[in-house]
C-alpha cells in the first residue's frame, strides 16, 4: 500500500490531470467502480473551477456568451489545472490563454478585458497596508532621495491597453444603463486599479508620465530613474504634484533606501 502522501499525489493527478495510473484500484467500489468515482470527482472539480472563472470574469463571459465561455473554460482547465487549495488564486493565466486561443482570435480586445477583470479580482482580495509615514520620508537626506525605492500598495495594479477596455468593462456591467456601442477605434487607456481604505475599487486613467512613473516604481527602480522615465514619456508632466497625490492617496505606501537604516514598511 503506498504511503498517504503518495496516494494524495496520485489522486490529485487522477482528478486534475486525468492521469489514472491505475489509481482506481485503490478505491473501494461500494456501488460504483473506482473509475466511475474518479469521474464524479473530475466532474465536480471542473464545475467548481468553471464557477470560479465565471465569478472572476463576468464581463468576458458576457462578451462571448455562456456557451463559448464554458468551452474556453474547459480548454483552459485542461491546460492549467488548479494547483492551489484557494480558488481565489485560480484563473490568472486566462488572459494569456485567450491570446493564443484560436476560436477567440477575432476578439483582439478580449485578453486585455480579462486582464482588467483579473486586476480587479486581485485588488479586491489584496491585503490592507498602512500609509507611508511622511516623517520618516522627510528624514531621508536630500542627497539620497534619488536612491529611494518606493513600493505601491498591495491593492494597486497598473494596466495598459490599445483598446478602450474600461469603457467595455463599464458598459457590460449588469446595472449599466449605457447601451451605446463601444468604438474600438476610440483609443487605448493606461489605468490604475486601486482599492483605497474605503474598500471601493477605483479606476483611474493615467497620463503617460504618471503611468511610467508608477510602473517604474512597481518594478523596483530607484526614484531618480523612475522620474527620468516619466519625464521622457511626458516632458510636461507635473511630477511633484502627481507623485505627491499618489502618496497622499496611499497608492505609494512604502519605501526602502539601500544600505541605509531609513525605510517605511
Amino acid at each position: 500500500m503506498p504511503a498517504l502522501h503518495e496516494l494524495q499525489r496520485r489522486f490529485a493527478a487522477a482528478v486534475l490531470d486525468g492521469d489514472d495510473g491505475g489509481f482506481e484500484r485503490h478505491i473501494r467500489a461500494a456501488g460504483l467502480s473506482g473509475e466511475r468515482r474518479l469521474q464524479v470527482y473530475r466532474n465536480n472539480s471542473r464545475l467548481g473551477l468553471t464557477g470560479a472563472l465565471e465569478a472572476v470574469y463576468p464581463v468576458v463571459r458576457r462578451l462571448v456568451g455562456e456557451g463559448f465561455f464554458r468551452y474556453a473554460a474547459a480548454e483552459y482547465i485542461a491546460r492549467h489545472p488548479s494547483r492551489s487549495g484557494d480558488l481565489h488564486e485560480y484563473g490568472g493565466l486566462l488572459p494569456e490563454f485567450l491570446e493564443s486561443f484560436e476560436p477567440a482570435a477575432g476578439l483582439a480586445y478580449l485578453p486585455d478585458v480579462a486582464r482588467l477583470e483579473w486586476s480587479y479580482h486581485q485588488v479586491f482580495h489584496a491585503a490592507r497596508h498602512a500609509p507611508l509615514d511622511p516623517m520618516v520620508l522627510a528624514s531621508v537626506p536630500a542627497a539620497r532621495q534619488g536612491d529611494l525605492r518606493f513600493r505601491l500598495h498591495p491593492a494597486a495594479r497598473l494596466l495598459e491597453s490599445f483598446f478602450p477596455i474600461l469603457r467595455i468593462w463599464r458598459s457590460n456591467q449588469e446595472d449599466s444603463g449605457d447601451a451605446t456601442p463601444v468604438d474600438l477605434a476610440e483609443g487605448g487607456v493606461k489605468l490604475l486599479v486601486f482599492r483605497p481604505e474605503s474598500l471601493d475599487i477605483e479606476f483611474q486613467p493615467l497620463e503617460d508620465g504618471e503611468f511610467h512613473l508608477l510602473r517604474a516604481l512597481s518594478e523596483g527602480c530607484a526614484f531618480a530613474a523612475a522620474c527620468e522615465r516619466a519625464m521622457a514619456a511626458q516632458p510636461d508632466f507635473d511630477l511633484p504634484a502627481r507623485f505627491g497625490g499618489h502618496v497622499a492617496r496611499g497608492v505609494v505606501t512604502a519605501f526602502d533606501l539601500p544600505d541605509s537604516p531609513f525605510s517605511n514598511h
